[in-house]
């Protein structure tokens, strides 16, 4: 984890061959996508169900983010996995995620990233998991069956490859903004800067 996780602190840099409209950035069949689809902005935030500063801005500014400019039309926001230590326990919980839904997907995220101390803190963190996501009307048994699905671990470890192949991300969270890679987890009053700075 101290590999892909090893620096927080804020960086932003443009990459060089990263496209700077949205509608080139490349798509993947398990991206799950918020805002509208034609929005002049693109964010594309990657992060692992079990990295606490990635908790800490799904808590922090990305509520912000949302309401300010994803809700307002002026962004859309892909999430990306990009699993990281325990790696069966991030890829499960990100597994969990996209198994209950698109309508369900974003409330699931959120829950398994605010209560993320509690059930990675527990005895069994899978079966932590499995209470939470009941509210999500996921059973012990859907969430087993979801876990047995390897096409869908396969999709979500080669989404992340092409990251670091696509972006050099190395650690998480990244954000790309409009081709920009930010890469920790910023307060809200950074991102705002570097989203006016793209909407010019």
């Amino acid at each position: 984890m101290k590999t892909l996780v090893r620096s927080f602190a804020i960086a932003v840099a443009l990459y060089a061959g990263a496209a700077s409209a949205a509608d080139k950035v490349t798509t993947f069949p398990i991206d799950q996508v918020m805002g509208k689809a034609d929005a002049p902005i693109t964010i594309i935030d990657y992060s692992s169900t079990t990295c606490g500063h990635c908790a800490n801005l799904h808590k922090t500014a990305l509520p912000k983010i949302k309401s300010e400019w994803v809700d307002t039309g002026k962004a859309k926001l892909i999430y990306r996995d990009f699993p990281t230590g325990p790696a069966a326990l991030s890829l499960g919980a990100s597994m969990i995620a996209h198994c209950s839904g698109k309508d369900r997907y974003f409330g699931v995220l959120g829950m398994i990233m605010e209560q993320q101390d509690k059930w990675m803190g527990a005895a069994n963190p899978l079966d932590a998991l499995k209470k939470m996501v009941r509210l999500a009307g996921m059973t012990s048994e859907d969430v087993d069956a979801c876990l047995q699905r390897q096409d869908l671990a396969t999709a979500i470890q080669d989404r992340a490859r092409d990251g670091a192949k696509t972006y050099g991300i190395e650690s998480t969270p990244t954000l790309i903004i409009n081709g920009k890679v930010v890469e920790g987890a910023a307060p809200y009053e950074e991102f705002d800067k570097i989203l006016k700075a793209a909407a010019k």
